[in-house]
């Protein structure tokens, strides 16, 4: 009977995931794109710049930076470094182009859902902050639809307490601890019948310790956390991912080639031209929605906080979010992994990374494993923080705001931390999957309905923008003019 369930489970979790909910994320994408002239290229300089400096005036919680980070703490995890390597394993170095071009698309409906969470946000008395899809579905399609905003919440509520910010995050923490300190597993523990590392156990107690400092103090002390964190870990990786792309400047045409030709014809391990093609875009982009999550939802619930009174303003400063997760951070691991010429070696998951990174960098093999153990530590510790904040955030709308509801997810969320390495239930993975897809459907929903109100606030902003360069512009000619008289 349980066999049954488990393959139910694993059945409908490949279904919700298949390609119709993957083609509508990438159409979404492209639609917003066109429909928005494609700022995410005209206007990249304008939202880079807007991520490091804080509008003055704004109203909200934290700066829009913090906002930022908070969302990146969820997005940059074990995808980033673990997904990557799987999407190349199955897809063929093809997958990293697709990868690509999904986020590139991804970029304009970050912007989108950053745009709508800042618009329909709702701030109380006491300067509380609370916004995301499920807000922008009540206030922006109507009451009629807070149904849906309810499913939203619900199915957001879950997946963070169920696994992608619990169970998967810390487990990978403790695999990576374990792998790189007690390989052999020489050190072991009897816990409930069952035998673990040493490293495992106290890996375990270490960051459930970190993670119940950081969560109980709330937005604030995560967003804190985060501002520090995210730039080192994310500056961390740059370096020594861009210390393999430097020391293999002679072989980056030929790599570069090898990505866009197999994402045409495919991989030889898939078969088939037309067939591996499928499976690199297929892979690709699944991975790049998993790894940047946009359209999923969750980035606008801490973009919501953000100091600021401009949507567009916030919107650009989200869309970086995908610019730096997928198109810099993915990217880098892919190219070190096609560099390395790891993907095909029959490795699997992280191996992969790690091998391309013993191979790649000018250090003895056991300080690149220490290096890229760090990075992912890091990645899925912020991981960890970032999805206790849309939890918390969902619940809070689904309990209309009742605080003991809160508190009690926010113990539960340091439990589930706690026993996480000790899970190996694959259901449980399973259900937080299918828990992420049905969150994006709302989102979706709500994407598509309001289309026509993030066009014209896109357009009266930058009108906006426009008319007062221009007038500085005018200003400084004019003082340039009576210089010269």
């Amino acid at each position: 009977m349980l066999g049954a369930v488990n393959s139910f489970i694993k059945w409908f979790d490949g279904l919700v995931w298949g390609p119709p909910l993957i083609i509508l994320i990438l159409v979404t994408g492209i639609y917003l794109s066109v429909r928005l002239g494609f700022l995410q290229i005209r206007h990249l300089g304008k939202a880079l710049k807007f991520m490091v400096k804080n509008e003055d005036g704004g109203h909200g919680e934290v700066t829009s930076f913090g906002a930022l980070c908070t969302a990146m703490s969820a997005t940059i995890g074990t995808g980033n470094i673990v997904g990557v390597a799987t999407a190349l394993a199955e897809g063929g170095p093809g997958a990293l182009f697709w990868m690509i071009i999904a986020a590139f698309f991804g970029m304009a409906t970050k912007y989108s859902e950053g745009l709508l969470a800042i618009k329909y946000r709702t701030i109380d008395q006491n300067g509380h902050v609370l916004g995301g899809p499920f807000y922008y579905i009540e206030n922006g399609l109507g009451k009629q639809w807070r149904w849906l905003g309810k499913i939203f919440a619900f199915f957001g509520a879950g997946v963070g307490l169920l696994g992608i910010g619990t169970f998967t995050q810390v487990n990978g923490i403790a695999s990576a601890s374990t792998n790189f300190f007690d390989p052999d597993k020489i050190h072991m523990v009897n816990i409930l019948g069952r035998s673990y590392s040493w490293a495992t156990v106290i890996t375990c107690l270490i960051v459930t310790i970190c993670v119940g400092l950081v969560v109980i103090g709330g937005l604030k002390r995560i967003a804190k956390v985060s501002e520090i964190v995210v730039p080192f870990m994310a500056v961390l990786y740059f370096l020594f991912a861009g210390i393999i792309i430097l020391t293999h400047i002679p072989q980056i045409p030929a790599a570069l080639a090898a990505i866009v030709k197999s994402a045409f014809t495919g991989s030889a391990l898939a078969g088939g031209v037309m067939g591996s093609m499928i499976v690199a875009m297929q892979k690709g982009i699944a991975r790049g929605i998993f790894s940047n999550e946009a359209g999923l939802g969750s980035a606008p619930i801490a973009a919501a906080a953000a100091m600021t009174k401009e949507p567009v303003r916030q919107g650009l400063v989200s869309m970086t979010g995908t610019f730096i997760d997928t198109i810099v951070i993915c990217t880098l691991t892919g190219l070190s992994i096609v560099l390395a010429g790891t993907w095909n070696t029959g490795l699997q998951g992280v191996a992969i990374t790690t091998a391309a990174f013993q191979q790649g960098l000018p250090f003895p093999p056991q300080l690149s494993s220490f290096v890229l153990m760090i990075c992912l530590v890091f990645f899925a510790f912020t991981t960890i923080l970032g999805w206790n904040y849309y939890g918390e955030r969902c619940l809070e709308y689904l309990s209309n705001k009742n605080k003991n509801a809160v508190m009690t997810y926010r113990w539960l969320y340091i439990l589930a931390i706690f026993i996480g390495p000790y899970m190996t239930v694959e259901a449980v993975w399973n259900i937080a999957d299918i828990f992420n897809a049905l969150m994006a459907l709302p989102n979706l929903v709500a994407l598509i309905g309001l289309r026509e109100v993030i066009v014209s606030e896109t357009k009266a902003y930058f009108g906006k923008f426009s008319n007062q360069e221009d007038h500085k512009d005018h200003k400084i000619k004019s003082f340039k003019k009576s210089l010269s008289h």
